[in-house]
């Protein structure tokens, strides 16, 4: 089936139908990465244009492409662009949609992907922006829940630290709410509780949550997401020194539990190394999973799937 959505800015454009096309894809992608590739996008070029630093998104974006036999064009860093030379984010995405089939921009101006959606004559796709949403993301960790869990339906998550700005935590919220029974658990310091946007979605949608500022009460969840305290958020670097350290999942919370640890990385110190070893510890395989749902995404806003 078609999308709904000829550009991807926010989870919030998708539906249920969305979102399990994108998952069915998604699988059958992974067969086509691991038998080394396909020819699908031999005649297609990704416009890649990173003003914000990313090395996982941006490289499997451009690891999805190669795969799918496609070419890309890049852009790297404000400071290198016409952005820089005053240049607005509309004329940047009218003149990329010249040269590409299709595009992907990160960018740390929040609302910057609504801009360059409206200016785009090509599809075009959120790679994060600011502290807003982070689509892909939210996608790929959709597709790693149901690949751990075996269902989409009645998860208990527990989301873990910059949960204020964390547009990680904010694009799977918007997706885990197209699907029954979902329970979310908010750990956070008090500065960077769930925002508004999102808790006011939860109660709008029907959902159960819970918010306290102790991780000990979200380890009995079918899923645990870490996030780090994102010092490129804080104005004020005090602040910053003060609540970087609230959480620090060891091997010990989650040993020998039924519970999936993830986390969108890079991580800091809020996962112990000795998680890593766990076979509950899933953040490694979700990365691996950005390719799989991105090549999914490529193909099918390329009307290609």
């Amino acid at each position: 089936m078609p999308l709904s959505f000829k550009h991807l800015t926010s989870t919030k454009q998708l539906t249920r139908e969305d979102m399990d096309a994108i998952l069915k894809v998604a699988l059958e992608m992974e067969k086509v990465r691991d038998s080394g590739g396909s020819d699908l996008l031999k005649d297609k070029v990704l416009a890649s244009l990173f003003y914000e630093p990313s090395t996982r998104t941006r490289m499997s974006f451009e690891s999805a492409m190669h795969r799918l036999g496609g070419r890309v064009v890049t852009a790297e860093g404000i400071q290198f662009s016409s952005l820089y030379k005053g240049e607005t984010i509309e004329d940047t995405i009218a003149m990329a949609s010249q040269y590409a089939d299709i595009i992907v921009m990160r960018h740390p101006e929040q609302g910057s992907a609504d801009k360059a959606a409206s200016a785009a004559l090509v599809p075009f796709i959120n790679a994060g922006d600011g502290p807003g949403q982070h689509p892909t993301q939210g996608i790929l960790d959709m597709v790693t829940i149901y690949k751990e869990r075996g269902t989409l339906d009645g998860i208990n998550i527990t989301m873990v630290g910059d949960l204020k700005y964390g547009r990680t935590v904010h694009s799977l919220s918007f997706l885990l709410g197209l699907y029954n029974d979902i329970t979310f658990t908010l750990v956070s310091p008090d500065e960077l509780k769930m925002p508004e946007k999102v808790t006011s979605f939860y109660k709008e949608k029907g959902i159960s949550f819970s918010e306290t500022n102790k991780l000990e009460d979200g380890l009995q969840s079918d899923v645990l997401y870490m996030t780090r305290i994102q010092q490129e958020r804080f104005a004020d670097k005090s602040q910053y020194e003060k609540l970087k350290d609230s959480y620090v999942l060891q091997a010990s919370h989650v040993k020998d539990k039924d519970i999936t640890v993830m986390h969108p990385l890079p991580r800091v110190n809020e996962i112990s190394t000795d998680v890593d070893a766990l076979p509950n510890a899933a953040y490694f395989r979700q990365a691996s999973n950005g390719v799989i749902a991105r090549m999914a995404l490529l193909a099918m806003l390329l009307g290609k799937a």
